[in-house]
């Protein structure tokens, strides 16, 4: 197999209280040590779940087991049957009826079984709410409820599921399901060997395709078919994947998520451990999360923000289930890259030259080879041949000596830490040959070789025996699911080199800035602009020269101290979109036009309805780039901190980028290298350079609130935040907040 390498990083284990709005969510477990919770009452550490008796039971009960013909459980019983014998465990059938099953003799009721001896119980009943109890007197550790019913199928259901899952936290027992299936209890191959990928799908049929790699000798070592999740979900089986020596990647497939800190606590365990994460996550487009929703009744959480967290704690995210092969595949066998460079190799320049471009189009870095590289290539390839990278070598060479030599030569080149191949069809003897040098050169060396196979045939012995039976080629069948996974291998190994968990950095206690902004809190109800700037001030973040007047004498004293030219607005917590309403001034140089725009604004808001606390005489700040920074309350993740491009025109660009706190310096610069407008930052038509350092100050500013206020905070936003030239700051012109 191809090897794979994990870092020795761990952290504790620690049963994390979890708690929001100041109430303790449901959980089997919790404690009160104040260590494990950040400033805003959320989890910074998570129990890893010991998980080993359920995949590897000593003993098993399966209550409603039959062995009557056509009868469903039946069915599962007999499978149930042979899964037991395969890992050892011995069976206990229960039935009221039936004296024996399959010719073991039955339990009559859950109450028979004996006490502390039964690690798993399979529940094939319509309702196995009335078992949990029984189940929990003769001290089961783990159950499996396939029945459906439940969340899936609306309000009702989601009820009946909460009672379920209230009756498992009261038992200790830990559930897998509702609504789920047979796959945890399927036959793995014990023959294959190296790292394995571990599987979790909410959906069963969805991870077939993941599954049957074993019948290409990819090694399969756990699958978790998670369902409603009303106990066991899918941030459990990561953390408890990822500490398994034998896992090299995991692959998932989620349809909604039961708890959004769960997540990044389970994924944040898998990136220190250097485990890889690959996931299909459901709900890009508002049909896919409504139909999600349906099948398992889960969260699918805003996909933007799904998005950004999953980049944040490293999560690989794909959208096809081939791509979850393939990029698992590799992720779980190819070792650390030696070099991120990536050479592109074909007997064919229109091959070359188009596999280059789509690799460059996906953000590889294919560097040009060295004259004395190209020079040595040329030795056995034509002159007239480009062999700079892309390296085309025209078809023959690889049937002979100079095959295996090019093929090292590349290898040998330390910029060079993948070669890829394409083979976009048969060509024997030619192509078997290349395979065979391929194979061969893959087993001498520590950089990885890539092979796209593209025959739509999949027959030829080549692939077939060649190929699929090297341990060292990453073999694939197209050239996109090739570069993606190439992509995130190289993307995870930098990822995780230098990656410092944001929960060991998270504070957890208040701030001075905390009392200052609880005054400024008005629970329900929005702040004036004053108000809000108040609040930012509290935190550090400039605003501009302002004062708030009632008078147009006093907005004309309060213009000589700000200073020509000023700004005047009108404050008031019922105001959102003051520019709309004509109630905003701009360019003032004089008394007599402070005078009457004062007159103007009282004048606009009266007849608008609209109630004021005052004028705002306010310094005028004109160069700069003007950015939004905000922060917005996810039902899945809870405070959200947002930076984009701002000013009038915020709404029309969606130009933003978002994290979920906490995070670091390092992740609020990324947010600003995903910006599509991020030019502008860097000084465009003549313009200087803005202060990017001082824009990343402020997110972290805001993040700070959104994780002290967060719970309290419906919506925040600083627009336009005008970011200056180099080193001279960034100032808060606008600012808007409602309360939760």
């Amino acid at each position: 197999m191809l090897g794979s390498t994990h870092g020795t990083l761990t952290t504790d284990s620690r049963r994390a209280r979890v708690i929001a709005c100041g109430e303790q969510r449901p959980g089997p477990a919790v404690h009160d040590r104040v260590d494990d919770l950040d400033v805003g009452g959320r989890p910074l550490y998570a129990d890893v779940p010991d998980l080993t008796r359920f995949f590897r039971p000593e003993s098993v009960a399966v209550i409603g087991a039959s062995d009557a013909e056509g009868r469903p459980n039946t069915g599962i019983t007999r499978q149930l049957l042979a899964w037991a014998e395969r890992v050892g465990a011995r069976v206990h059938p229960v039935h009221p009826t039936r004296p024996a099953v399959f010719g073991i003799p039955c339990a009559a009721s859950v109450a028979d079984l004996p006490p502390g001896q039964i690690d798993l119980a399979v529940l094939l009943v319509a309702d196995p709410l009335p078992l949990i109890e029984q189940l929990a007197d003769v001290k089961v550790r783990f159950a499996v409820a396939f029945a459906s019913g439940f969340a899936e199928t609306g309000e009702a259901g989601a009820e009946a599921q909460e009672r379920l899952a209230q009756a498992v936290r009261r038992s200790g027992l830990r559930l897998l399901g509702p609504n789920t299936n047979l796959n945890a209890f399927e036959h793995f191959r014990e023959d294959l060997t190296g790292p394995a990928i571990a599987l979790i799908t909410q959906s069963g049929h969805q991870g077939r395709p993941v599954f049957s790699l074993q019948q290409l000798g990819i090694r399969l070592s756990h699958w978790a078919p998670t369902g409603n999740e009303a106990d066991l979900e899918t941030a459990d089986f990561i953390s408890y994947f990822a500490e398994q020596p034998e896992v090299g990647a995991i692959a998932a497939y989620v349809e909604g998520l039961k708890d959004g800190r769960a997540f990044l606590l389970a994924a944040d365990r898998a990136a220190r451990r250097g485990v890889p994460v690959v996931a299909v996550k459901v709900g890009r487009t508002e049909t896919g999360a409504r139909t999600a929703a349906s099948h398992t009744g889960k969260l699918t959480g805003a996909d933007d923000v799904v998005d950004a967290a999953m980049r944040q704690y490293g999560v690989v995210r794909v959208d096809g289930l081939d791509e979850l092969q393939d990029t698992a595949t590799l992720l779980a066998r190819a070792r650390t890259p030696l070099a991120d460079g990536v050479a592109v190799y074909s007997i064919s320049g229109g091959t070359g030259a188009h596999v280059a471009d789509l690799a460059a189009g996906r953000g590889l870095r294919l560097p040009r080879l060295s004259e004395d590289r190209q020079a040595q290539l040329h030795r056995w390839i034509p002159e007239y041949l480009s062999v700079a990278n892309p390296v085309d070598n025209g078809g023959h060479p690889v049937g002979d000596h100079r095959g295996r030599k090019i093929i090292d030569a590349l290898l040998a080149d330390p910029s060079i830490g993948v070669l890829i191949c394409p083979v976009t069809g048969p060509f024997p003897p030619l192509s078997d040959k290349l395979v065979a040098d391929l194979v061969a050169a893959a087993e001498e060396t520590d950089k990885l070789i890539c092979v796209v196979w593209g025959s739509p045939v999949g027959t030829e012995p080549a692939y077939r025996e060649v190929l699929l039976g090297s341990s060292r080629v990453a073999t694939f069948r197209t050239v996109g699911n090739c570069l993606t996974a190439v992509r995130a291998w190289l993307g995870h190994h930098a990822f995780v080199s230098d990656y410092r968990s944001p929960f060991d950095e998270a504070p957890r206690t208040p701030s001075p800035s905390y009392r200052k902004a609880e005054a400024l809190m008005s629970p329900g109800r929005r702040l004036s602009e004053h108000a809000a700037k108040q609040l930012l001030r509290a935190y550090g973040i400039r605003v501009p020269r302002e004062q708030l007047v009632t008078s147009a004498a006093a907005a004309v004293r309060a213009a000589a101290q700000v200073g020509y030219p000023v700004v005047m607005k009108a404050s008031g917590a019922q105001i959102a979109h003051k520019t709309e309403l004509g109630l905003v001034k701009v360019g003032l140089t004089s008394a007599s036009q402070v005078r009457e725009a004062y007159r103007e604004l009282t004048d606009i808001a009266r007849y608008e309805g609209v109630s004021l606390d005052g004028i705002l005489v306010c310094q005028m700040v004109e160069q700069g780039v003007e950015m939004v920074v905000g922060v917005t309350h996810d039902d899945l993740f809870g405070p959200t901190v947002t930076v984009g491009l701002g000013g009038v025109l915020v709404e029309v660009l969606h130009d933003t980028a978002v994290r979920v706190p906490p995070f670091g310096e390092d992740q609020a610069h990324a947010m600003l290298a995903e910006l599509r407008g991020r030019a502008l930052l860097d000084g465009v038509r003549g313009r200087p350079p803005a202060d990017r350092d001082a824009l990343v100050e402020v997110v972290l500013r805001v993040q700070r609130m959104a994780l002290e206020l967060g719970e309290r905070i419906a919506e925040l936003d600083i627009n336009p935040l005008m970011v200056l030239p180099r080193g001279q700051g960034a100032v808060a012109l606008d600012a808007l907040v409602v309360c939760r």
